[in-house]
């Protein structure tokens, strides 16, 4: 097959979450997402619920084997200065992450209360980029 024939989409991933209210102090009240629907089989089954910020999509589940606590994701941004800016300024009890730089770029690097690690990255232009 030519690969002018198709095209992929962006990735979802799934995070593991073990405790719905940390998951939401944590993707909601301090990264900022917002959540976009839940589902439950039946009231006092396991979430499983959308959450997102510009075109940042991840899926939070409490469904074993729908995904491993420890997973690594990378999430490109766009001015990393300012999102930095704004998770500091929630003084976040459990973590403030500062901006370093690695593999060309600015990266944040946070771990979730489940062991999720998240970076956020800006790639740094080099001499001559524009």
């Amino acid at each position: 097959m030519d690969e002018t024939e198709y095209s992929l989409g962006v990735a979802t991933p799934v995070l593991r979450i073990m405790d719905e209210p940390k998951a939401r102090e944590f993707y909601v009240d301090f990264l900022g997402y917002r959540i976009d629907w839940e589902h439950r089989f039946e009231e006092d089954m396991p979430l499983y619920m959308q959450i997102s910020q510009g075109s940042s999509v991840l899926h939070l589940s409490e469904h074993y084997g729908d995904s491993m606590p420890g997973a690594a994701l990378r999430i490109e941004i766009r001015n990393i200065q300012a999102y930095h800016k704004f998770l500091s300024e929630k003084k976040y009890k459990y973590a403030r992450p500062g901006v370093e730089q690695a593999f060309g770029s600015d990266e944040i690097r946070i771990t979730d209360p489940f062991g999720n690690r998240i970076t956020f990255y800006e790639r740094v232009a080099e001499a001559g980029e524009s």
